[in-house]
């Protein structure tokens, strides 16, 4: 879903689409509208115009629990990336952020709990995702802070299968594309932007 105060080239490529949604009338009915469309499973994008921007942020944000997470691209010493197989999709590992922690404590804490990696160093901030799913009747927005990790030496890969995490895979340049089929628009956002 975008939410924009104008049409820009990126947005404009899914504004004639068929299974997406356009609402350029600013309401809390047409808020409640979107977020309605956006759960239909044929919608598969949304946009939202209006300005200003941050009074429209403010009326989705309002709709949702925010949980605050951390998460981490990490590399090994080939430069390869570390996949997480969970749920019918790859992902990178991340998690909820604990009272009291830092937003970097917290991304190499689910890094080193969801893949067994003991030896990890935090190299930078890469960027911020947001994504929506319901719980228990309540609309939550995730706000995952992400990281550019590195791994260092050989280390057993160990998945936390509490999480619901099934395979883990060190994936070089050449396999990335396939990955990057069967995973999750912020997920592609992350690995494109940390130049994987």
């Amino acid at each position: 879903m975008f939410l924009c105060d104008e049409m820009n080239t990126e947005i404009k490529k899914y504004a004639h689409h068929d299974d997406a949604v356009f609402i350029d009338e600013f309401s809390h009915p047409a808020v409640n509208s979107m977020i309605h469309e956006m759960r239909q499973e044929k919608v598969h994008a949304g946009i939202f115009l209006h300005s200003p921007l941050e009074e429209l942020r403010k009326a989705f944000w309002k709709k949702f629990i925010l949980i605050k997470a951390g998460g981490g691209l990490v590399k090994n010493e080939k430069g390869e990336v570390l996949f997480m197989f969970r749920r019918g999709k790859w992902d990178l590992p991340k998690g909820k952020l604990d009272d009291g922690e830092t937003l970097e404590a917290c991304a190499l804490r689910e890094v080193r709990e969801e893949t067994g990696l003991k030896e990890i160093s935090m190299e930078k901030p890469l960027l911020v995702t947001w994504h929506t799913y319901d719980d228990s009747g309540k609309h939550i927005l995730k706000e995952t802070h992400w990281f550019t990790m590195r791994a260092g030496g050989e280390q057993a890969l160990l998945p936390q299968q509490e999480e619901q995490i099934t395979e883990l895979k060190w994936v070089g340049k050449k396999e990335v594309p396939t990955m990057l089929l069967n995973t999750f628009p912020s997920i592609v956002d992350v690995i494109k932007l940390g130049g994987a």
